[in-house]
């Protein structure tokens, strides 16, 4: 007789899930993920296609319905629902004032009302710290708590997690099983900028790379060419001949932003990326080495993705604008992967061994090849 304990199969519905940064982390974990759901169509063709056998649905959540929810688990599974609403309400970089009572702001009501609904059994969130800030945020906590599940929630550092970038989150885990947590990280070393870019092959701004459409830089003006010569890896624009110095940065409220304009160091985690990445002047978003900022492909590194992960379809066209957006409002995919390996070993501390649709993949260095952008 067989004495081993039945095998559990985790599955998971990723609400808000974008071009899937937490799905793809989720699968690299273990978790078998079923659907994702988001309203935005340019998320479908990278959803889709780098996640072949999950299912993606354009739809708004506040549509969407419990018997709906259920079906799309299986009959035996563990289920997990994921919900990373758009972090735009909850940012430092909002104003909190015109955005409550938004459409968006209301999004993590729909979650909890869905949670609420369906009553999975582990529920996950990623967010913006200052999520925390706002009474939404409580309310969603409590309201988990009443339905009999066990909540944990802080702030973590992604850098701690493998990401080659410091990105800090607020990070929810909840289980009707027991207490259940994000484990601190088993990282010694940081990875770096230089890490997971120096193999990609230089490119100029303005132009992409003939193997990799993603791997395109934003033209630069004149006087931005210039200021980029003028600038060091975590220097400043005070560096910077007068010539070049922007007239707000002459100001006193200027000055408080050292960083714009900046080029990052090499030999440390990338900066917090916004969906402006690709914009020299949006941050300290300038190639440590090429005069140029980063360019799609690389942005999309930084957040974890694989390099051959799949944007646009073959010969789509390259919309600075929609795919920054997609790059960097996603979940980090490291951050996915340590959020899918914390509910896996909750679940075999609990309920015994587990099931799903990957196995967890070693991280490799890959070499760039020709991909669809």
């Amino acid at each position: 007789m067989n004495s081993s304990p039945q095998r559990t199969k985790i599955e998971c519905v990723d609400l808000f899930c974008g071009a899937g940064g937490l799905t793809r982390g989720l699968i690299d974990s273990g978790i078998s993920v079923v659907a994702g759901i988001d309203t935005d169509p340019a998320c479908a063709h990278p959803y889709a296609e780098n996640h072949p056998g999950v299912a993606f649905h354009q739809r708004d959540v506040t549509t969407l319905r419990a018997d709906e929810l259920r079906r799309w688990y299986g009959p035996k599974s563990v289920r997990v629902l994921a919900g990373c609403a758009p972090c735009q309400p909850f940012s430092t970089y909002s104003n909190r004032y015109a955005t409550v009572g938004t459409q968006r702001w209301r999004l993590l009501y729909q979650f909890g009302r869905l949670v609420d609904e369906s009553s999975p059994d582990i529920v996950t969130m990623e967010n913006v710290p200052t999520v925390v800030r706002h009474s939404i945020f409580h309310e969603f906590v409590k309201t988990l708590q009443n339905s009999g599940y066990h909540v944990w929630h802080s702030v973590v550092d992604c850098a701690d997690y493998g990401l080659p970038q410091r990105r800090r989150r607020t990070v929810l885990l909840a289980s009707r099983f027991g207490p259940v947590e994000l484990r601190p990280s088993r990282e010694v070393k940081r990875r770096t900028v230089d890490d997971v870019l120096r193999s990609l092959p230089p490119v100029r701004h303005g132009s992409a790379s003939k193997d990799d459409p993603l791997h395109a830089a934003a033209t630069l003006s004149p006087l931005n060419l210039a200021r980029i010569n003028a600038s060091k890896p975590g220097g400043s624009w005070r560096e910077w001949p007068a010539h070049l110095v922007a007239e707000c940065h002459r100001r006193t409220t200027g000055s408080k932003y050292p960083s714009v304009y900046g080029r990052m160091k090499p030999d440390e985690p990338a900066p917090t990326l916004t969906t402006q990445f690709y914009g020299f002047g949006s941050g300290r978003f300038g190639h440590p080495r090429q005069a140029r900022a980063l360019s799609l492909r690389e942005g999309a590194i930084l957040q974890g993705f694989p390099v051959d992960y799949s944007f646009l379809p073959s010969g789509g066209r390259v919309h600075f604008k929609i795919l920054g957006r997609l790059i960097g409002n996603a979940v980090p995919v490291d951050l996915g992967r340590a959020i899918g390996e914390a509910i896996v070993e909750h679940v075999q501390a609990h309920l015994g061994g587990t099931s799903g649709s990957s196995v967890r993949r070693a991280r490799v260095k890959q070499k760039p090849k020709r991909v669809h952008a």
